[in-house]
């Protein structure tokens, strides 16, 4: 679905890709750990168009998006949650999700979508006209992942999603993130907590300095040595 290929990007003299290649497949979920400052984010940004690459290609389906704006590529369904719960505070819960299908014209089935994310968010049903800056860390993450699901995307990307969440709303979030792929929504998921993000990743891709120092299948890198030595206390 998605590929990267030998990504280069600075942040002025900074080099924070160096030749990073990547590979997303059809209903996949896949990982990107790595200590900080080793290009996860930034990758992410270079995929949705917030960050134009200095080389590479990026293609989806086989059609290189890497020259498209941000919401061009939006419109072909990548949705992209930044980190840290980023909501619009001062609006509801329901207006931001409205503003989550701002580039779909099928206004007749916003609403359906809209019952379908209370119907799978619940605790958003039950704030839908609070203020999204009056909700908790975890019940903005969910609000971050409902917003991009009414995009109705095909690949979603997710920016640390258990950044400061306490170990039972990490479990309810990656329970959802579950939840999305059986929606036929393909997954790229950037985290710190690399044993949550390995456990159930089909494959991960481990970043340092700005290349992938490892790739695999998730479960072989939760029990790789130097996996578990530099990310997992082992």
């Amino acid at each position: 679905m998605i590929r990267v290929e030998n990504i280069h990007a600075s942040y002025g003299r900074l080099k924070a890709l160096n030749g990073v290649s990547l590979e997303v497949r059809e209903s996949e979920i896949v990982a990107i750990i790595g200590p900080n400052g080793s290009g996860k984010t930034t990758t992410l940004r270079v995929i949705f168009g917030l960050h134009h690459p200095a080389e590479g290609t990026v293609t989806m389906g086989g059609r290189r998006i890497d020259g498209e704006q941000p919401h061009r590529r939006a419109r072909q369904g990548i949705a992209f949650g930044p980190e840290g719960g980023r909501v619009f505070a001062s609006l509801s819960v329901r207006e931001n999700l409205e503003l989550g299908a701002y580039v779909r014209r099928d206004r007749a089935t916003i609403r359906e979508d809209l019952d379908s994310i209370y119907a799978t968010f619940p605790r958003l049903a039950e704030r839908q006209a609070k203020a999204a800056g009056t909700l908790s860390g975890g019940e903005r993450q969910m609000l971050v992942m409902a917003r991009c699901l009414m995009l109705r995307p095909r690949f979603l990307m997710l920016d640390e999603p258990s950044l400061g969440l306490a170990p039972l709303i990490v479990e309810e979030v990656y329970n959802q993130i579950e939840l999305i792929r059986q929606r036929n929504v393909t997954v790229l998921l950037v985290e710190q907590n690399a044993k949550k993000a390995l456990e159930i990743a089909d494959r991960a891709y481990v970043l340092s300095l700005g290349r992938v120092a490892l790739s695999g299948p998730g479960r072989q890198l939760l029990d790789d040595p130097d996996v578990q030595k530099a990310f997992l206390g082992g």
